[in-house]
């Protein structure tokens, strides 16, 4: 893989955190005591997204405990995010496979044996026990901060009170496999359980770092981990837009061999006003627009294969 961005940011050590209290690597949980729920914080879900790892970094270092419930702050694939590397950085997404992609349970209980399904099923009972999760993520091209939400209404809701970012993304996942904010009790609308991923933008752009603190602290604050003034001392920015909800009806999957070749620049939440509007080429076959006003969703310039190369949506509400 190849990419034209200037890495603005450098990963934290995470080796600190390695032994946790959890019994699992890179896990910690702090209980407050009282009842409340548990609330929790993924980074390094890809091992080339630095942004998460700088913000639960960053909270390690505030000393934060929850004022009820329990908060717990976790690393997913840290074997991948050791191994980032600034001169080749793509190559540190994952090691065998995207981890965000084993979260059905056939694949959990199943008998696939890569470097992130031994770590999915590593985590997976301290993810059972988790009511609230947001999970930081960034994206391989220069876009807008968007939250993904899922396709319920309860996920819906709960983008709008974090309040932040502008866009909120309602999908039904990929293709390719479960991603963790839609496993278990997240993507069940008759659980109270519930998760956001949130883009913080491009992997490597500096405002990415400060988009997922931002984010986080707001995502605390309306839980009911942290009080009102931590949350107020602690934003990048204090802003809440008008948020602009986004249904994707579905990703187009790349099924040539070869990455999918685009024959204009796009970088997200584009209105294609006709459909039928020719965007590149699936191999050697067209791949157009399946209808007016649609929106172009995270649009990708290095999967291959079985990978979304877009989602389409429509702007609601």
């Amino acid at each position: 893989m190849t990419h034209d961005y200037t890495i603005e940011i450098e990963p934290v050590d995470i080796e600190p955190y390695r032994e946790g209290n959890t019994g699992i690597p890179f896990m910690t949980t702090f209980d407050s005591g009282r009842d409340g729920p548990h609330v929790m914080v993924m980074a390094v879900t890809h091992g080339n997204e630095l942004c998460g790892p700088i913000a639960v970094d960053w909270l390690f270092k505030q000393s934060v405990k929850p004022e009820r419930g329990k908060l717990s702050l976790g690393f997913s694939n840290w074997r991948a995010y050791q191994s980032f590397d600034p001169e080749d950085p793509d190559a540190s997404r994952f090691v065998d496979e995207d981890i965000n992609r084993v979260w059905d349970v056939s694949t959990l209980d199943g008998d696939r044996n890569t470097a992130e399904t031994e770590r999915a099923r590593e985590i997976r009972p301290l993810i059972d026990q988790v009511d609230l999760l947001l999970d930081i993520h960034s994206m391989t091209t220069l876009c807008e901060p968007l939250m993904i939400c899922g396709p319920l209404e309860k996920g819906r809701q709960f983008a709008r009170e974090v309040a932040i970012p502008e866009y909120v993304v309602c999908d039904e996942g990929h293709t390719a496999g479960k991603r963790m904010r839609d496993y278990g009790g997240f993507g069940d609308p008759g659980s109270p359980k519930n998760a956001l991923l949130v883009e913080c933008g491009q992997h490597w752009e500096k405002r990415s770092a400060q988009v997922a603190q931002d984010v986080m602290v707001r995502f605390l604050g309306h839980c009911g981990v942290v009080d009102a003034d931590f949350v107020s001392q602690n934003l990048g920015d204090a802003d809440t837009p008008k948020q602009k909800i986004i249904e994707v009806t579905g990703p187009y999957t790349i099924t040539a061999d070869q990455p999918f070749t685009w024959k204009g620049i796009y970088v997200g939440f584009e209105v294609i006003e006709k459909a039928g509007t020719v965007l590149g080429l699936d191999g050697d076959k067209e791949v157009g627009t399946p209808y007016d006003n649609c929106v172009l969703i995270m649009p990708n310039r290095i999967k291959g294969k079985d990978h979304s190369a877009v989602r389409f949506g429509r702007y609601v509400d």
